[in-house]
């Protein structure tokens, strides 16, 4: 569906994207990620037809990207996207749905589904009176208007709260599900690891590492195995009532189990540790990925507020507490100046 052939980026000498290749299945979800000034973002943008590549070819389907007839198929997201503030969601989605002609009916019928998916209730209330959530809703909404076959979607929970994070991953999941190819960038780790099929790793404008994240795993990252035992050996320290070795592979693992049981010993437990995703994007990138940390087990699922307050509330421009950071506020948030379209 997405097919990028040795794609070069250049300004004013500067190498943005070197030589870039890779290519993207339907109904797929494939991750670009990469610290600041990777390229991330101009590979998105080539793929968009928003960029004319320096060098290489980018086609949909066989269709160039940069082909107005390709662009009408193909709905993005870029990871800053003002809205017209004075709309109302209705309004502004109507009117993106008149740009690519598609009959105010069938808009409508879109329109609604997805508002309905995206679970946003406060349609006919003006979008400068909004959170950055119901916005950011909004926005993928507008990615749908035209019923695009691709999607490229530049960290789409960029800045969002962890509820509303979660839902626009699981949404971004569903249209993968139905069949739509999806391009997805993101600075968090585990957002990549949760929902991509494939990734691809960028640093200075080229990919140094490719595959499935358990291919970049075997590739790149080295798994430990802990073995726990009744016996101590000369490779395991004090653990409690058990005795753990960190071995490097299976073949230590076995020669462990060996000699324990000729002590009359026993190997209790063997539990495999993965690498983590930041671990390999620190190998392979050389540099940690920006806002990311090892996630410990068990707080994967813990949801940890995104803005200043420890209890899920967002603050307004005055530095008052506003409503809970999420989607279903009833309150106006102030809009900092510039940030109208």
């Amino acid at each position: 569906m997405i097919s990028v052939d040795g794609l070069r980026k250049v300004y004013d000498g500067f190498v943005a994207v070197h030589d870039s290749r890779f290519e993207v299945e339907p109904g797929e979800i494939f991750g670009v990620v990469g610290p600041n000034g990777a390229g991330k973002t101009t590979t998105l943008k080539s793929v968009a037809g928003l960029l004319e590549p320096t060098a290489g070819d980018v086609r949909l389907a066989g269709d160039p990207a940069d082909d107005p007839a390709t662009r009408s198929k193909l709905g993005f997201l870029p990871e800053e996207s003002p809205l017209y503030e004075d709309m109302t969601a209705l309004s502004y989605l109507r009117f993106f749905a008149d740009l690519y002609d598609v009959p105010r009916e069938t808009a409508d019928e879109r329109i609604a589904e997805a508002l309905d998916e995206l679970e946003l209730e406060h349609r006919e209330r003006r979008l400068g009176d909004v959170s950055k959530g119901m916005k950011r809703k909004v926005a993928i909404a507008r990615s749908l208007v035209n019923d695009p076959d691709v999607l490229v979607y530049d960290e789409p929970a960029s800045g969002l709260d962890p509820l509303t994070t979660n839902y626009v991953l699981e949404f971004t999941r569903d249209l993968a599900d139905r069949g739509k190819t999806v391009l997805f960038s993101a600075h968090n780790l585990y957002h990549v690891e949760s929902i991509c099929d494939r990734v691809v790793i960028m640093n200075e404008g080229r990919i140094v590492a490719r595959g499935t994240i358990d291919e970049i795993r075997a590739e790149h990252g080295d798994t430990t195995y802990r073995v726990f035992t009744t016996v101590e050996t000369d490779e395991t320290e004090p653990s409690g009532e058990r005795h753990v070795a960190e071995l490097p592979d299976m073949a230590a693992v076995d020669d462990l189990r060996e000699r324990v049981e000729t002590t009359g010993g026993r190997v209790v437990d063997i539990r495999t540790e993965e690498p983590s995703l930041e671990e390999i994007f620190l190998d392979v990138a050389g540099q940690p990925m920006p806002g990311n940390r090892r996630v410990e087990p068990g707080e994967r699922d813990a949801a940890v507020p995104a803005s200043p307050g420890d209890d899920g509330t967002q603050t307004t421009a005055d530095g008052e507490s506003g409503q809970p950071a999420d989607d279903d506020e009833n309150g106006r948030l102030e809009t900092p100046p510039g940030d109208q379209d």
